[in-house]
């Protein structure tokens, strides 16, 4: 059995455990445990918004959230003898929702879990333009399936997967982060949504730093939101169990933290808030590599070995977008984003002639396990991506035929009042 070296208990705040986490990245939040190379560990995780959003029919939680206490992080868990310039190779072992004794409750992950749509004001999703209020789904897990009353008729098997995982920057590091930042920021300061979350003294947790440690880690710590060169919150679904990955170690011990554990993803995570969201756990072993930033030229992002566990599809419904906005007729030059963006709406149009919302669809596509595709980015001028839709997790012909769609009252999904 791997040794528990982070425990989390789901009925109190990340503030309040008897380890508390931390909420920003800065090299001087101290390791929470120290583990050694070869160790089996498991590590027990908060739900990324510290439990803020509850299993029920509004929508109105997500609206209302606080995004300054995010991502809830478990560790740091420092790693004996690791230095700069090494290689942490971490593997996963095995993760999932919230285990026993603990395994149902209030928080997510305990049971459940959700998919949420944020406004356009708390930085909105892949589709802000077209769905600019909050929006819900709540999915009740059976094993490794799961259903929701909020899209109905359909079930599939979740890719079980952090979204944010990494190893602590040095100073310089985080310096450079918050320069370059700071200057996307200044290009359109006023921009709603914003280019991005600069730091942020409010609400700050630096795990078991004091004074002016802890003063330095609200000052200058970065928000978790971006995946940076120290891995952070890359929401890739198969980054699952059996996954190997190779985090570069810029501080000593390495520094590695997580959480943000994903039930489900399709890929893009288009909805941001738009996997399904839970607290669990985590096992996994770690081994280092010394040296290997530099022999393997691994210096700017991590590397990584994905796990074969995820459901298998034989068929597949697959929509094309190119980079041409259809609303103003706007063409773009190899611009794989607006592709992309053109093919999930495609797929919401063709969903709503089945009985579904547009908000159902966009909800269904960043939580199932779609398949997104950069097809073509030499043919100039449009980019061309794909995303697959499995048709087997609709409990009905989902595929065109002669006859038609058949639309039927599928309810709505959770929705703001």
């Amino acid at each position: 059995m791997p040794d528990v070296v982070f425990t989390v208990d789901q009925a109190k705040s990340m503030r309040d455990q008897a380890v508390p986490g931390h909420n920003r990245w800065h090299p001087d939040v101290p390791s929470a445990v120290m583990v050694r190379p070869g160790q089996l560990m498991r590590v027990e995780c908060r739900e990324w918004t510290d439990a803020q959003i509850g299993n029920n029919d509004s929508a109105n939680d997500v609206r209302d959230v606080d995004l300054s206490v995010t991502h809830m992080l478990s560790g740091p868990i420092g790693v004996e003898g690791a230095e700069p310039g090494d290689l942490l190779v971490v593997d996963i072992l095995d993760l999932g929702p919230v285990q026993p004794p603990q395994e149902y409750g209030d928080a997510p992950g305990q049971g459940w879990g959700y998919t949420g749509v944020f406004a356009r004001e708390n930085g909105g999703g892949f589709l802000t333009d077209y769905f600019p209020q909050s929006l819900k789904a709540i999915w009740d897990f059976q094993g490794q399936g799961c259903t929701s009353r909020h899209i109905p008729d359909v079930r599939y098997t979740g890719i079980t997967h952090p979204g944010l995982f990494g190893t602590a920057p040095s100073a310089e590091l985080l310096a450079r982060w918050n320069a370059r930042e700071r200057a996307l920021i200044e290009t359109n300061p006023d921009r709603v949504p914003p280019l991005a979350l600069p730091p942020l003294p409010d609400n700050t947790l630096a795990g078991l730093a004091q004074g002016d440690a802890a003063q330095a880690v609200a000052q200058d710590g970065a928000r978790t939101v971006p995946a940076r060169e120290n891995g952070g919150n890359h929401d890739i679904k198969n980054f699952t169990r059996g996954s190997r990955v190779f985090y570069p170690v810029h501080v000593p011990e390495a520094k590695l933290s997580g959480g943000d554990l994903h039930f489900s993803q399709g890929d893009g995570e288009i909805t941001f808030c738009g996997a399904i969201e839970m607290g669990g756990f985590i096992d996994f072993h770690v081994d280092l590599i010394k040296g290997g930033m530099e022999t393997y030229g691994v210096t700017t992002n991590p590397v990584f070995i994905p796990g074969n566990v995820e459901p298998r599809f034989a068929e597949y419904l697959t929509f094309i977008g190119v980079s041409v906005d259809r609303e103003t007729d706007e063409n773009y030059y190899l611009d794989a984003t607006v592709a992309y963006r053109r093919a999930c709406l495609n797929a919401i149009e063709y969903l709503k002639k089945f009985g579904y919302s547009g908000e159902q669809a966009y909800l269904l596509l960043g939580s199932a396990p779609i398949e997104g595709r950069i097809s073509g980015v030499v043919d100039i001028p449009n980019a061309c991506c794909s995303m697959y839709l499995p048709a087997a997790i609709f409990d009905f012909d989902v595929k065109p035929s002669a006859t038609g769609p058949v639309k039927k009252d599928r309810g709505q999904c959770a929705m703001t009042s």
